[in-house]
């Protein structure tokens, strides 16, 4: 496949009748709202369908979606979207964007649980077709092999792509990283990509994330040491705030609070929603009686109790805002407790979160969060892990996804 194959747009077949053509509708230049379309003679598939959270200028949005004007014109021609994973910034734009198109929607077990929830909270489930795809599984048309290939995430059973057309093969990173001691048994399947270099890839288009960051991303299982030591040291009632789809780590945090004699309470709506659809799914393996109802936490000794709650982001009506307010109806932040932010800091909520830290540290808690102690380690991939990619697909071109500008530009560098 030459470069002048490649051509951004929906352009007249005489243009290029034997190219392959990418239209990215999000996800370059900004983080968040991925929708990538691929299109080949008469046949188009969706990558991913996410949204962004707005930006503060944008007064009165609570969520910004692509654009699709120009696939309405040609939705006859739409053979699917395909979801890489579960994130809000891969398929919450699902509800708004499906109803136009209805077309078929392709995942892993847990992406659809997923999207079936969110499709179901809009009354939109009846009327999809969700169909279940995994790791070594191919969806197939007349010009299209799009074949699953397992990585790592901070969600499970994310996917990369590997997409064959007449025009050439093409691979998709998904959002991943390259964890060799994950929490879980999955794996990025390095040896995959490794396969498709020596078979020959035309272009690569790879998360840029963070390109910004030299060497390797931590391995979840450094992320458990540092908790259990949390909890060694802890004292008084543990409240952890992270990002309610990251199940691998909730489900660790579970099983240490169990061997450290602590039981375990939910509080936060997303937290709920996932971790029930986590369990109904059979991807929870919990510990038995540890989980207990948020209102029977107050007949329980401090020391004995552990809350996993949403608001890592200062989310005003969240679990952890509420009860640095003294507005949470279950509980208090008291002198003598630990509160362990296990996130990093969505850019553009720095300010909310520091106002968050700022009064939880009034309360007298002692509050634990990048920089001062690791309890976080990222799911995208760093520097040397984005040259290893590279460096086993050995693709002929290369397109940079998922980032800023400035991230695409490194990632283009450093390719």
């Amino acid at each position: 496949m030459s470069i002048d194959q490649i051509v951004s747009g929906f352009l007249p077949d005489e243009a290029n009748p034997d190219g392959l053509r990418l239209l990215p509708l999000g996800g370059l230049d900004e983080i968040g709202m991925n929708l990538m379309v691929l299109e080949y003679a008469d046949e188009i598939f969706i990558i991913d369908c996410g949204l962004m959270f707005p930006e503060p200028y944008m007064l009165g949005v609570d969520i910004v979606i692509p654009d699709i004007t120009a696939l309405l014109a040609v939705k006859e021609r739409i053979k699917g979207i395909v979801l890489t994973h579960g994130h809000e910034d891969h398929i919450g734009a699902l509800p708004f964007i499906l109803p136009q198109l209805k077309v078929p929607v392709y995942g892993t077990p847990l992406t659809i649980a997923m999207v079936s929830r969110r499709l179901e909270e809009h009354d939109l489930l009846v009327d999809s077709e969700l169909n279940i795809v995994k790791p070594g599984e191919i969806i197939a048309t007349n010009n299209f092999s799009i074949e699953f290939i397992a990585v790592v995430h901070s969600i499970p059973q994310g996917v990369a792509l590997a997409i064959t057309t007449p025009a050439g093969v093409v691979v998709h990173s998904g959002d991943f990283k390259v964890d060799h001691t994950p929490l879980s048994r999955e794996k990025t399947d390095l040896n995959r990509f490794a396969e498709l270099g020596n078979e020959g890839v035309d272009l690569l288009l790879a998360d840029s994330t963070n390109i910004e960051n030299a060497g390797y991303s931590a391995s979840e299982s450094e992320v458990s040491k540092a908790f259990a030591g949390f909890l060694d040291e802890g004292s008084g009632r543990i409240i952890v705030t992270l990002f309610a789809s990251n199940l691998n780590r909730i489900q660790e945090i579970i099983r240490l609070a169990h061997e450290h004699g602590r039981k375990v309470a939910i509080l936060g709506r997303s937290l709920h929603n996932n971790t029930q659809i986590a369990r109904e799914i059979g991807i929870f393996n919990l510990p038995p009686d540890t989980l207990v109802d948020i209102e029977d936490i107050s007949a329980l000794p401090p020391e004995e109790v552990l809350v996993i709650t949403t608001g890592s982001q200062g989310e005003p009506f969240s679990g952890l805002s509420l009860m640095a307010s003294g507005n949470s109806k279950w509980l208090k932040v008291v002198t003598g407790g630990t509160i362990i932010f296990s996130s990093r800091f969505i850019p553009g909520n720095e300010k909310a979160i520091s106002n968050l830290l700022n009064r939880l540290s009034r309360l007298g808690a002692r509050i634990l969060y990048s920089p001062i102690a690791f309890t976080h380690a990222s799911g995208h991939a760093f520097r040397d892990e984005l040259a290893l990619l590279h460096n086993l697909v050995k693709p002929k071109h290369f397109l940079p996804i998922h980032g800023e500008y400035r991230h695409l530009d490194l990632h283009l560098r450093l390719a």
